[in-house]
């Protein structure tokens, strides 16, 4: 596939602080990338750069296949965006915020405006003033406005920030049908992991400006750590079981009445079988993996997945 955004050794200095360092970073056409991070790991800033409103104090960085310069704005019209927060004119209602962004960008259809604020559940609020929108619908707006000139790649800042759970719901179908039905390219920061694990085809995972794993999700699916979580009664007893009869050292105590098994060799008709003739009572067994969060956090906390 080929690469809609690259960067190459991208760096950004504020005086002395390096706030992005070295990054190399790609991503595919047609795909949903999630950028991971902490507040302050510098995803914000690598969005900026990627939209030619900070410059890069070293690097290269490829749009569509052309390197940015410190001119370069007409391949602006191709990407629809929301960094940090939406900003409107408060005093306009949402369809004349969306008409006055559409004399902005040069594109002229109504039914347009009616679409995307039907996609964004904004439908019945178009004559509402902005300044009496809660954050969640500033936020909707936000995602209508960054999708009315049908573009090619969305830039996208914790766009279901101030959602609450059905419009995140909603946001999450919307991205997943822009891409299978449109090809749109999504480039989706968030701090609600489990909605980048639900949405995300590739992942990038930043922290202190620093690029530290870009990886696919069927890879993170595929190395995910699989286990096997038991609820018992008598948490010793069960400890000695593992240890003497079915010869288990890799396990962690969770709690007074659950534990986690992480050996892959055993069976839960196994351990089941010798905890009950232990005279230990089990409540509840359960095969996991590993969440993309517990992911994340092993690699943010310098582990080697």
């Amino acid at each position: 596939m080929s690469k809609i955004i690259q960067l190459k050794e991208v760096t950004k200095k504020y005086n002395d602080a390096e706030v992005v360092s070295n990054v190399t970073m790609g991503i595919e056409k047609g795909r949903i990338y999630g950028f991971l991070g902490p507040n302050g790991a510098g995803k914000t800033t690598i969005m900026k750069m990627i939209l030619n409103l900070v410059k890069p104090t070293m690097g290269c960085i490829e749009v569509f296949g052309d390197t940015i310069k410190n001119n370069s704005y007409t391949y602006l019209k191709r990407i629809g965006s929301i960094v940090e927060y939406p900003v409107f004119y408060d005093k306009l209602t949402a369809i004349g915020n969306l008409k006055f962004h559409c004399e902005y960008m040069g594109v002229y259809d109504e039914k347009k405006i009616e679409e995307v604020l039907d996609l964004v559940d904004l439908n019945g609020m178009e004559d509402k003033i902005v300044s009496e929108f809660s954050l969640g619908m500033k936020q909707r707006l936000g995602i209508a406005r960054a999708m009315i000139t049908n573009p090619e790649l969305l830039i996208l800042d914790e766009p279901i920030n101030g959602l609450d759970p059905l419009g995140i719901k909603a946001m999450r179908e919307l991205f997943l049908k822009l891409r299978k039905d449109y090809g749109t390219t999504l480039l989706i920061s968030s701090h609600i992991i489990t909605e980048i694990e639900q949405i995300a085809d590739e992942i990038g995972v930043i922290d202190k400006g620093k690029l530290i794993k870009e990886v696919s999700m069927e890879q993170v699916r595929h190395d995910a750590v699989q286990y096997l979580d038991i609820q018992v009664d008598d948490i010793k007893m069960a400890a000695v079981i593992l240890d003497t009869r079915l010869k288990i050292n890799n396990y962690k105590l969770i709690s007074d009445s659950e534990i986690r098994i992480y050996q892959d060799n055993i069976t839960q008709n196994e351990v089941s079988r010798e905890l009950i003739l232990g005279g230990v009572n089990v409540y509840g067994m359960d095969s996991k993996s590993d969440t993309l969060e517990e992911y994340f956090l092993n690699i943010v906390n310098g582990g080697h997945k």
